[in-house]
């Protein structure tokens, strides 16, 4: 396996999580500043949008990781909650909380929030695909125990396991591909990507899920159970949209 240590300067160490988790976030406002005029959105607004965008994804993302999958760690360990560049951050918080800031944000600019939030999922998609990719290279949220050809021997694990977090990394992949494609469908609703993002998400998070080296509770993980209402949820608003789409005609 690749060091996770790229080098270190003192006490501080620069890991390949850190790098990608910045390459991932330069190239989601890369995408977010190219498509904001499809919406009307001014550079201002969105490089304003971007900052608290980035400060709420990564507190939600932190939070949800910290007192969702680790409070047993962390109430032990508190001041390494600050210590993101080790890796361990939550993509059901961070959707959580850029939903929060996407809403605060729209309401003080009289920003649609559908307009902003259809841009940003594609971007985050592709974030997602350069986090995962650093959480193989940190040798965690590794798979369950595998003979196939794709079997990947971490350290301090037994035998070969599944690189869960290259299947989650092509996932989002995947899903960035889908929806930077389904945006060019004419007279697409409001809101259409977003709920597309929200259920593919849930739905690509629940199958790869079964190949992560998780707890099982009732025969699932627990990021299953919270994929469940993603699934649901963005399922009932797609169909809504389209309903009130063909009503109105």
């Amino acid at each position: 396996m690749v060091n996770p240590v790229v080098f270190q300067i003192g006490n501080v160490s620069v890991r390949w999580y850190g790098i990608l988790l910045v390459i991932g976030a330069i190239l989601w406002i890369y995408v977010f500043l190219k498509l904001r005029s499809e919406k009307g959105i001014s550079e201002k607004d969105a490089w304003d949008y971007i900052f608290w965008m980035i400060i709420g994804l990564l507190i939600g993302a932190r939070l949800f990781h910290v007192f969702v999958y680790n409070w047993d760690y962390f109430s032990q360990n508190p001041i390494e909650i600050f210590y993101l560049w080790n890796g361990g951050i939550s993509s059901h918080g961070g959707i959580t909380g850029a939903i929060i800031v996407t809403f605060i944000f729209s309401k003080v600019r009289k920003i649609k929030f559908y307009d902003l939030m259809d841009i940003a999922v594609i971007g985050a998609a592709l974030l997602g695909v350069f986090i995962r990719i650093g959480n193989f290279f940190n040798q965690e949220l590794v798979g369950r125990v595998t003979d196939s050809f794709s079997g990947v021997k971490f350290d301090n694990y037994e035998g070969l396991r599944h690189p869960s977090q290259i299947y989650s990394s092509f996932k989002n992949l995947l899903l960035f591909f889908i929806l930077f494609n389904l945006r060019k469908i004419k007279n697409l609703p409001s809101g259409f990507l977003f709920w597309s993002f929200i259920f593919l998400y849930g739905l690509f998070r629940f199958l790869v899920e079964f190949y992560k080296d998780f707890p099982l509770y009732y025969g699932l993980t627990t990021g299953q159970y919270w994929s469940i209402p993603l699934i649901i949820i963005g399922a009932i608003m797609l169909g809504c949209l389209w309903k009130r789409k063909y009503s109105q005609k």
